[in-house]
């Protein structure tokens, strides 16, 4: 019994260390709206919160000021998959991948894209990422 309370005591101190940084962040970003370090972290912190509509908000934001980074765009496809927009979540990727997206290790194994892994969408960019020439350093 004693192991669980303080099991329990410790998520609830870790819960709420995560919403002082959630409030520190959304802080941030209310002074200035365009900071892109302070939005990732804050849709990191989102989505670890289980706060997942409220990541889906920031990474959208994120695509919309970095349309050229990859990891914005796999980010946004993560965030799509939590919400269960599949089709979304296959798109964000496909452009993630375009732009240059290659850690293919971590997107097998990556437990926000979990529910998007089961279905057919991932199959077909299972096999665009097959046909992609990379260069290996």
């Amino acid at each position: 019994m004693q192991a669980k309370n303080s099991s329990e005591k410790r998520n609830r101190i870790n819960q709420r260390e995560l919403d002082t940084k959630i409030d520190f962040m959304e802080g941030l970003v209310r002074r200035d709206p365009e900071y892109v370090d302070a939005l990732q972290l804050l849709g990191d912190h989102y989505t670890q919160r289980g706060r997942y509509t409220d990541g889906l908000q920031v990474d959208e934001r994120l695509a919309r000021l970095e349309p050229e980074s990859p990891l914005v765009f796999y980010n946004l496809a993560c965030s799509y998959s939590l919400t269960d927009q599949f089709d979304r979540a296959a798109l964000a990727l496909e452009k993630a991948l375009q732009l240059g997206y290659t850690d293919f290790n971590w997107l097998a194994r990556d437990p926000d894209l979990k529910k998007f892994r089961q279905q057919p969408a991932y199959r077909d960019i299972q096999k665009k990422i097959r046909g992609m020439k990379i260069k290996v350093r």
